[in-house]
């Protein structure tokens, strides 16, 4: 490429220092399957700026977005509606131009912002300390895995059946790379108390989440006592943050750490990304938290201050003695969240949950009386697994040929296990009377 500065020698020379032969070293990890051994397939080598416009115009009409009509997407990613309000807080030049607060002590908006995020993360967890955030709760729950290590000096974790694929991956992956064993139990709709019979001597952690990946609630107290009477700790998972506004909060589960996704409060789906992680535990492991933790204090003249408390990332200390090699705290989603739970308050927060449960309610009922259609999500929150008589993936094409999205089939997250026929719908707020009714009566027609 003409705009790179080294040439081939100072390449060979780079390599020749750190003993690789060659640029392609660095991927023997990958799989050989995974690798290109070419240009992206389909895309041209160059174009105008013009046709490049035009073509991506062209690829984003294809695109159907979540309120072009009924939606019961969510397996981790919930249509929520957010006030005009965050958006127009989040543009505002102060925060929209800032960036990683290298001198924090001249960037008090900033810092003050993601105390006040912490406050809320911390409330709404009922844990003691909250971090500043993570990318999102996938990388969440790996560093929480992570940290459980470090904290009982144990190298193995084990993971509930009904935790998140996309976070079970992510943290397989970051613990494989540690030298950590990680043992997941088999995909169960309403297992999250087998973790309890599942924890060893050996254990480092146990990873349970509350609503599951299936919609399913559980207390997990009972694998709070049963981790802690083998000196394990207890790792709490959410998805769906809007749920703490009416069920019971991981500290008051006995959670050592709590972490999970944003994204519901203030942050919109935007095809994937990017979301907001929550990461929370207790005060005796605030030194082992990654990422960055933001203080109160007084400054000279005894004024009211914010500063960077705590940063244990490999930006700000020596690598070998970061707990964390992630780079960001997500900054305006984080502040799209405070800014929306801001306006909501305890009050708001509680009323939307409510919305959300009816709305959820409402849908099973309606599914439950097609024929055919078994709920079987047994306790829930906004979100439902249900089973049809007809293969999911045959079924979702179907209702989605009547301009219906109707979630997420189970054999995409867990292929294999046999729930071929089982489909994960949500229900939020913005899932009206006239949308569930359109659901029900489309999964009538198909089936």
């Amino acid at each position: 490429m003409r705009y790179l500065p080294l040439t081939a020698d100072d390449r060979a020379d780079m390599l020749k220092a750190i003993g690789a032969k060659s640029v392609d070293d660095f991927y023997d990890d990958v799989p050989a399957a995974a690798r290109l051994k070419g240009p992206v397939p389909g895309l041209p080598n160059h174009q105008g700026e013009l046709e490049v416009e035009r073509h991506m115009a062209k690829l984003a009409k294809r695109n159907r977005a979540a309120s072009d009509g009924p939606f019961f997407v969510g397996c981790g990613a919930y249509k929520h509606h957010i006030p005009a309000s965050v958006d127009h807080i989040i543009q505002r030049s102060e925060f929209l131009t800032t960036y990683t607060p290298y001198q924090p002590e001249i960037a008090q908006g900033t810092l003050q912002s993601m105390f006040e995020f912490q406050t809320q993360v911390a409330a709404l967890t009922g844990m003691e300390v909250a971090n500043a955030s993570m990318y999102d709760g996938s990388t969440a729950c790996a560093e929480a895995a992570v940290m459980a290590c470090r904290v009982t000096r144990r190298n193995t974790v084990i993971m509930s059946g009904g935790l998140h694929p996309h976070y079970a991956d992510t943290t397989r992956t970051l613990c494989e790379a540690a030298g950590i064993k990680v043992i997941q139990l088999d995909p169960a709709i309403d297992g999250e108390l087998e973790l309890a019979k599942a924890v060893t001597d050996e254990a480092a952690c146990v990873i349970g989440q509350s609503p599951n990946v299936f919609g399913t609630l559980t207390d997990l107290t009972p694998v709070a006592d049963a981790a802690h009477a083998r000196g394990a700790l207890l790792v709490t998972v959410f998805t769906e943050v809007v749920s703490l506004g009416l069920v019971k909060a991981p500290g008051e589960m006995g959670a050592d750490i709590a972490v999970g996704e944003g994204q519901s409060i203030g942050v919109p789906l935007g095809f994937g990304g990017p979301y907001v992680g929550l990461f929370t535990c207790k005060s005796k492991f605030m030194r082992q938290m990654p990422g960055r933790l933001c203080g109160e204090t007084v400054d000279a003249d005894g004024k009211r201050g914010f500063v960077l408390t705590l940063s244990t990332r490999e930006q700000h200390i020596r690598r070998d003695k970061a707990t964390s090699n992630i780079c960001t705290n997500s900054g305006l989603c984080m502040l799209a969240f405070t800014a929306h739970m801001t306006l909501l308050g305890d009050k708001g927060l509680t009323h939307l949950a409510t919305l959300n449960h009816e709305a959820a309610c409402d849908l099973a009922d309606a599914l439950a009386a097609v024929r055919g259609v078994k709920v079987l999500t047994p306790r829930y929150f906004n979100e439902i697994a249900f089973s049809t008589p007809k293969a999911a993936d045959e079924v979702l094409a179907a209702l989605e040929k009547q301009d219906v999205i109707g979630g997420v089939r189970v054999s995409r997250l867990f292929p294999g296990a046999g729930m071929d026929n089982v489909i994960i719908a949500a229900a939020t707020e913005c899932a009206t009377a006239e949308d569930i009714k359109a659901y029900a009566a489309a999964l009538a027609k198909v089936l």
